[in-house]
């Protein structure tokens, strides 16, 4: 029988069906940070458990690592202590560690793709919502809780519940200026952040099949933003190509094998889907968010939302958050004032993100009321960014060029919003005290559109500021 590939991949690492009408799962690799396995760690202690596979878990730091001064020990206590208990723990079970100036450390979704760890086929698993970014390399990979964290490193296995799939055809040409950010992000503002919930998305099409590796990570980044457990992509030679000579993936001969049976995975011509959604790639302009979730966006040229215009829920909804963002109503986003521009994150601080920007750079200067940062997402990108001089194009253009992490995409490290500052961020989440102030404001888009704003010292169309055509 004809299948998509979440049923090949399922198939495959189905263990037993139990009782509950759950499917035990093998969960063929686990990622960990310093946030959720700390805990984790401590429930196994306390059972008296060791972690089954350890050659199958590997660790990175990302959440709390400064992005100014890494010298240890840490200022703020908290993050040296998860620091600690995370290098003693990993050393204590055997679990490889990508430590700071190892030159392998950075945000967990994007050290496990540049080592070649991810790879088609798989099961993944991470205590991160945005483990979905694996799934761009045609895998299954999940967000987990720190019990789930416990139970993978006990067992290696998870019990889960087999979601639905919907494919989400993106057919087409995206117009100069539109990147993968906003194709994600109209995507979002199409289905809705609950439209996804007991979904897997297949991205496809077109549009989706001409994208490099590092923009369907980006797509499937975002996959939870719209209520999708996972999000994927079939594996093409696109990702092959990717793949080919990474450290931790199948060398010469080997590779070959596994190129062979990574095509199995795809998607069969005619494999059944329980829903299936067309995208015109001609319908999606830079994206911006106006509210407090990533499906509250426009396209850079349209106005907000006109709550006096919609009724019941919908009305209190675009109502709360045009109020918090101290936005207008059925006003254009364009101009709007931003004070912190901030390119990184596990959505958007891979190389070409910034490379995507510095082309645009030279002779350009950040506005003097902006404080503008630009934060590589590991180790390894900082060091191929700065062999190619990426960091002065940036610094000269006024960014401060930071150390790898995960930074002003959440409020656990020192990089934080300041009263009700408005920041113009490549990251995935704009929610109510996300950047760290309980009043501080964030807009969603991409790199380049970051750039422009940066530059401009508003919400601005980067077409417009740099004269892409």
């Amino acid at each position: 029988m004809s299948k998509n590939l979440y049923q090949k991949v399922w198939d495959d690492h189905v263990v037993r069906h139990l009782d509950s009408g759950q499917d035990q799962i093998f969960i063929a690799l686990h990622l960990i940070h310093e946030v959720t396995s700390p805990q984790a760690f401590g429930m196994l202690k306390d059972k008296g458990l060791s972690v089954r596979y350890p050659n199958r878990t590997f660790a990175t730091v990302d959440h709390i690592i400064p992005t100014e001064d890494q010298s240890r020990p840490l200022a703020d206590e908290m993050a040296e202590k998860m620091l600690q208990v995370l290098s003693e723990s990993t050393s204590e079970h055997g679990i490889e560690f990508f430590a700071p100036q190892t030159g392998t450390q950075g945000i967990v979704h994007v050290v496990g793709p540049e080592q070649g760890l991810t790879q088609p086929g798989m099961t993944i698993c991470c205590g991160d919502s945005h483990t979905s970014t694996h799934g761009a390399f045609g895998c299954i990979a999940l967000g987990i809780g720190t019990s789930q964290v416990r139970d993978v490193l006990a067992s290696q296995t998870l019990a889960m519940d087999k979601l639905k799939v919907r494919r989400i055809r993106v057919e087409g040409q995206l117009s100069p200026g539109v990147t993968a950010k906003d194709v994600t992000l109209h995507i979002i503002r199409t289905l809705g952040v609950n439209g996804g919930v007991g979904y897997a998305y297949e991205y496809a099409g077109s549009v989706i099949e001409a994208m490099t590796m590092e923009e369907r990570m980006t797509v499937c980044n975002m996959s939870i933003e719209g209520g999708a457990r996972c999000g994927y992509i079939n594996p093409d030679q696109t990702t092959f190509d990717f793949l080919r000579g990474k450290e931790r993936a199948p060398a010469g001969a080997d590779f070959d094998v596994s190129v062979e049976n990574w095509k199995t995975y795809a998607s069969d011509d005619d494999a059944v889907f329980d829903d299936d959604v067309l995208i015109k790639a001609e319908d999606i302009s830079p994206t911006v968010t106006w509210g407090f979730t990533p499906g509250q966006a426009i396209g850079i040229d349209e106005k907000t939302p006109d709550p006096s215009k919609l009724d019941g829920l919908d009305q209190a909804l675009v109502t709360d958050a045009l109020e918090y963002m101290q936005l207008a109503a059925d006003a254009p986003i364009k101009g709007t004032h931003i004070d912190v521009a901030f390119i990184g994150s596990c959505t958007n601080g891979r190389l070409s993100d910034f490379q995507a920007v510095a082309r645009y750079l030279d002779g350009k200067q950040v506005a003097s009321s902006v404080k503008a940062i630009a934060v590589p997402g590991s180790e390894q990108v900082d060091k191929a960014a700065r062999a190619l001089g990426l960091h002065e194009k940036f610094e000269a253009a006024g960014f401060e060029w930071r150390l790898p992490g995960c930074s002003m995409c959440l409020a656990m490290n020192p990089d934080k919003l300041i009263g009700d500052e408005v920041c113009a961020s490549s990251s995935n989440r704009n929610f109510v005290g996300r950047q760290g102030s309980p009043t501080g404001r964030t807009i969603l888009m991409s790199p380049i559109m970051v750039a422009a704003a940066a530059i401009e010292g508003k919400v601005a169309d980067a077409r417009e500021v740099f004269s892409i055509e």
